[in-house]
């Protein structure tokens, strides 16, 4: 088969097109022929070393993929602990889920990871309630455009995407965004940025922020929380740390801050059923829109993984594995 492999850690440059063995099915496993394979902001970070959990080499990046089963049956879109960037996966039956008809590869990807974060960012780990106001940080990306739209399907109160771009701050209003602010406020001075979201938030500090960028605009975002707000961590997009948080500040003001990673709900997968239970009937009612961002040959696999890093791109990125 055809994959994906690195062997050096490092950027889109270490990322190479070669000829390897199919994968071995193991227990509870079965082998999958891949139509689509999603690329994910984390896939940047694991070619790089610096995610989550330390990479060993050689690796195939790649945490989910739509395909169907050599041995016969309908197609799914599943999840992987890598190997995603191939033509053919192995994957476990508990993290497989049937494709509704109507349903395009690339919008079953932009739930299957993304939408199931988004999901879980709402309901577990902010516990949002109606009314409530809710910051999501990078709005147009693929986790952000599609907590914009269930965060208004669910009731928030108010909804305030942030963008880089003017057309990015479009797509997130027409996505149901009540407001939108530019991140770049953040830069120089974070203050600016907590101001502009309590503005957009008719000059009240906010309840909820899903954060997933680090720096200066997490910094912004704990201290636009309003008492009893939760900051809810998901990424370090901006590759910079924050400042430390100190528990006297946030008993002072209620605040929580809260970290999320999907790959927890990956060892209860009553938490994944949940989650796409829910997403892939709303995708295939048209209730739910994923924004599907590109389609790349996987012999491009540099250039998405560059066009990621420089924020060309908005919502779901995946790679054809048959080009």
């Amino acid at each position: 088969m055809r994959a994906v492999q690195i062997t050096r850690f490092g950027g889109p440059e270490v990322l190479d097109v070669v000829d390897l063995p199919d994968p071995v099915p193991g227990e509870g496993q079965q082998l999958y022929d891949v139509s689509t394979a999603g690329i994910n902001y984390a896939d940047t970070h694991q070619i790089e070393n610096s995610y989550l959990s330390a990479q060993e080499l050689p690796l195939i990046p790649g945490a989910e993929f739509v395909g169907t089963p050599v041995a016969g049956g309908r197609r799914v879109v599943g999840l992987l602990d890598g190997g995603g960037y191939a033509q053919k996966v192995v994957a476990h039956d508990f993290l497989t889920w049937t494709v509704p008809d109507g349903v395009s590869d690339e919008q079953a990807l932009a739930v299957v990871l993304q939408g199931a974060t988004a999901w879980h960012l709402l309901r577990t780990s902010s516990h949002m309630a109606e009314g409530e106001s809710v910051v999501v940080i990078a709005g147009a990306g693929g986790v952000g455009s599609l907590a914009v739209q269930l965060a208004r399907r669910w009731g928030a109160g108010r909804v305030i995407a942030t963008a880089s771009s003017p057309e990015k701050r479009a797509l997130a209003e027409e996505l149901g965004a009540h407001a939108t602010v530019d991140p770049a406020l953040a830069t120089d001075d974070p203050k600016l940025f907590t101001g502009a979201l309590r503005e957009a938030n008719g000059g009240k500090p906010v309840d909820i922020v899903l954060e997933m960028t680090g720096g200066n605009v997490f910094d912004g975002s704990l201290s636009a929380l309003a008492p009893f707000g939760r900051l809810v961590a998901y990424g370090q997009a901006g590759r910079t740390q924050p400042k430390p948080v100190n528990v006297g500040p946030l008993m002072q003001k209620s605040r929580a801050v809260i970290g999320f990673w999907l790959a927890h709900c990956m060892a209860r997968p009553q938490m994944l059923d949940a989650a796409m239970g829910e997403l892939l009937p709303l995708v295939a009612e048209g209730a739910l829109k994923p924004v599907v961002g590109g389609r790349y040959p996987m012999a491009a696999v540099r250039e998405a993984h560059q066009d990621l890093l420089a924020r060309r791109s908005t919502g779901k990125l995946v790679l054809d594995p048959s080009r």
